[in-house]
């Protein structure tokens, strides 16, 4: 499985979202947005359920900056139902609101190409297509005060033009559930 370093291209995607639209990523470089989070997450792991909240409140807080994020989910629904399709469309009406289309990545290739590991797994693309950020969203999935600080402070330097500081750090979560 490939892995991109931070500064190198984000691969471009296309994905279906769970209101029936075509999401894409130019990797190329996306001049519609200052930055895109791509976040690769699921409907079952008790870290990315536990940092949900904390993504989603990013993706409104960062809405007017033009900031895009992006919630893929690239587990084997065979083995695991609830990362399914319909599991996903269920959970996004049942819940509302999400400020954020959720992608499904049923032949794993876009999870391949960003050599994503864990759910969550997040990258920030700056508006160049390089990434400059990946990692964690915070320290503590636990601890709903971090607020997602590390993405936080990730997309600020990107918005303004700056290196991002801390621009890596290790995933943390359950395993991307990959088909056998």
């Amino acid at each position: 499985m490939t892995s991109i370093a931070i500064g190198e291209s984000a691969p471009s995607f296309e994905l279906p979202d769970t209101e029936g639209a075509t999401q894409a990523l130019n990797g190329d470089g996306d001049t519609s947005a200052p930055a895109t989070v791509v976040v690769f997450t699921c409907n079952h792991c008790p870290y990315a359920l536990a940092w949900h909240d904390r993504l989603l409140a990013v993706a409104r807080d960062y809405a007017d900056e033009g900031v895009r994020m992006l919630l893929i989910n690239s587990n084997d629904a065979e083995r695991y139902p609830r990362d399914s399709f319909d599991a996903m469309r269920e959970r996004v009406s049942a819940e509302g609101g999400w400020p954020a289309p959720y992608l499904r990545d049923e032949d794993q290739s876009v999870a391949r190409a960003y050599g994503a590991k864990t759910t969550p797994d997040v990258f920030v693309v700056a508006p160049d297509g390089a990434i400059a950020y990946r990692g964690a969203p915070d320290a503590d999935s636990g601890d709903p005060g971090l607020d997602a600080a590390w993405l936080r402070a990730a997309l600020d330097d990107v918005l303004a033009g700056r290196p991002v500081d801390r621009a890596e750090t290790k995933p943390v979560g359950c395993s991307i559930k990959w088909r056998q």
